[in-house]
């Protein structure tokens, strides 16, 4: 009866209570360390670092004590600066913690090269449509005597001509040279380091 009697004194209850503020306090000073020493409360809006070089970038990062890493290199974009940033993640706006790493795709230092696919007697129709999706601009349009009106008989950039495979940089502007349909061919093979061509008509 004396267990049951002092659960139910006074002196019980007041230590109860002062226990239970005791939890409270220590709890409530615990979670506040805790948002100090992991940063909770230092928000950082992550600066837009488009177009900027990679020293712009340090200096604007570190000045806000951010660090950054760089993932890869995009397709070449004519509207940003060579080796600029052209995207960035966590995007411009966004808050972060202090120390946090922004990750950056860069502009590359132009065009990748294109492999030039084998059009040689295919027709016109089918060749702008295969050099455009490449990247190609299509220039000049030539022809030559052959039995095939609009076949593709060669294909030629700044006056050269392209053989299957040769490789370009993208947005190279092609020329096409492709048959008349005259009913004649051409025999032979035009020589640029030669003063002479052989060249045969044959009228069908």
């Amino acid at each position: 009866m004396g267990f049951f009697k002092f659960i139910f004194s006074k002196t019980f209850l007041i230590q109860l209570i002062i226990a239970a503020i005791l939890v409270i306090v220590i709890a409530f000073l615990a979670l506040k360390w805790l948002d100090y020493s992991t940063n909770q409360d230092q928000r950082i809006a992550v600066p837009d670092l488009a177009k900027q070089s990679l020293d712009e970038v340090e200096d604007k990062l570190a000045a806000q004590n951010l660090r950054f890493e760089i993932m890869d290199s995009a397709n070449f974009n004519p509207d940003f600066p060579r080796y600029s940033v052209i995207e960035q993640v966590p995007e411009a706006g966004q808050f972060v913690k202090e120390n946090r790493k922004i990750y950056l795709t860069l502009n590359p230092s132009g065009y990748r090269k294109v492999m030039i696919p084998d059009l040689i007697r295919k027709t016109r129709r089918q060749a702008e449509p295969t050099l455009r999706s490449l990247g190609f601009e299509i220039g000049d349009v030539s022809y030559k005597p052959d039995i095939a009106e609009d076949a593709v008989l060669e294909l030629r950039h700044k006056g050269k001509k392209l053989e299957p495979g040769d490789e370009l940089m993208k947005t190279s502007t092609i020329d096409l040279v492709l048959g008349d349909g005259s009913g004649r061919y051409r025999i032979g093979e035009d020589r640029q380091d030669s003063t002479t061509t052989a060249e045969e008509e044959i009228e069908f």
